[in-house]
């Protein structure tokens, strides 16, 4: 018989097991140093908790939770301004202000947690759950109550695999897609890219360069990062407060925190137009996967130079060079991805509210309430 599995609650980086990462080697984004980034420059709403789960003595998990205070926020974005939208705000500030997740909402994809393969995922899942249960007592001790708790982001597989266990009953949620690119093993420049392209998308890629001429992208240091920072931040923000939906806001040293712990695995590549910043967009090296992550622009010069389709491309550009397999392109401008040869992959997530009459009607009010993306999925390639 299996020893039962016990876990600890971390809220410092320093103060997590030396073998943590050999654990976590499945993803950056839940290694010591992501931790420490996270604990030196996440947002002003949100605190993060770091799960270590142990058999034995010996850690055999790892796993990432975060509350997030959405009374703090002074926008959910600007972008859509319907009665819909309206009624969601005032639903979240009233009933549901308070979050905690099992995962990382600032990102997209499988990184909430990493196990070693010999624990059962029912195992798995029933642990993290009794730690979601410490944190939330942590929490409330701290005069914090939790309204809202939900676990993210799960493959179509990892569903599958819930549904087998007792937290099959949990609601479950889809929102947009992941757009991920992959790249074929006989690619090795951008040109082949553009050869593979079908003649309407080849027409687009060579309309976007030459739209983009006479801008031009470098990659910018730790020094060029720190002394640009309010302008690196006011170009994010203003692309981040036009989005459909936000639970938070970057903190202004993320990316120079960023750049300091990661060195080159975080590249920061800024566009500049007579010689000012005008964009910038970030990638992340983890593994042979390429993590797109936050970008900004003047949206003025943005529609003008067609400059986040040239980041896309840029992007692209850069992974195959570098030998990646794949892209993640994340969520968001789901159309304009597809059309540069993203493919969407649905993601699901669990929620539960602790009220259990607006538990009850949950999946009604999501439904309702999430923004509806209208796109049309493109075909790039002959």
């Amino acid at each position: 018989m299996n020893t039962p599995l016990s876990f600890v609650i971390y809220q410092s980086a320093s103060e997590l097991p030396e073998n943590w990462d050999t654990i976590a080697k499945s993803t950056i984004f839940l290694q010591k140093d992501y931790f420490e980034i996270l604990e030196y420059s996440c947002p002003s709403n949100m605190k993060c908790f770091f799960i270590g789960v142990f058999q034995n003595k010996e850690l055999v998990g790892v796993a990432l939770s975060q509350f997030l205070d959405l009374n703090k926020l002074e926008s959910f974005g600007e972008r859509d301004q319907c009665l819909k939208t309206i009624i969601r705000n005032f639903a979240f500030k009233r009933f549901s202000s308070h979050v905690l997740f099992l995962g990382n909402c600032m990102l997209t994809g499988e990184n909430a947690y990493s196990f070693l393969d010999f624990i059962p995922y029912n195992e798995q899942i029933k642990v993290l759950h009794e730690a979601q249960n410490k944190i939330e007592g942590i929490l409330k001790n701290q005069g914090i109550p939790i309204h809202l708790r939900t676990s993210k982001d799960f493959s179509k597989a990892k569903i599958d695999e819930i549904n087998q266990t007792s937290f099959g009953s949990i609601f479950q949620f889809t929102t947009q897609p992941n757009m991920i690119f992959s790249i074929p093993e006989h690619w090795k420049k951008e040109q082949d890219y553009i050869n593979a392209l079908a003649k309407k998308y080849r027409d687009q890629y060579k309309r976007a360069r030459k739209k983009g001429e006479g801008v031009l992208k470098r990659k910018l240091s730790l020094t060029e990062i720190e002394q640009n920072q309010e302008l690196i931040y006011d170009l994010y923000y203003h692309v981040a407060k036009n989005a459909p939906f936000n639970s938070f806001f970057l903190a202004k040293n993320h990316f120079s925190v960023l750049k300091k712990v990661w060195k080159e695995n975080f590249l920061f590549y800024g566009y500049f137009n007579d010689e000012k910043l005008i964009g910038f967009n970030t990638l992340i090296k983890n593994g042979d996967t390429m993590d797109t992550y936050f970008l900004g622009y003047d949206d003025t010069i943005q529609r003008e130079k067609m400059l986040y389709l040239n980041m896309l491309y840029d992007m692209i550009a850069y992974s195959i060079k570098k030998e990646f397999k794949t892209i993640i392109f994340a969520r968001t401008a789901l159309e304009i991805k597809s059309s540069v040869g993203a493919i969407p992959e649905t993601m699901y997530g669990l929620m539960e509210h602790k009220n259990p009459i607006l538990n009850y009607f949950l999946p009604h009010f999501f439904y309702y309430l999430e923004p509806k993306t209208i796109w049309k999925e493109r075909n790039p390639f002959k």
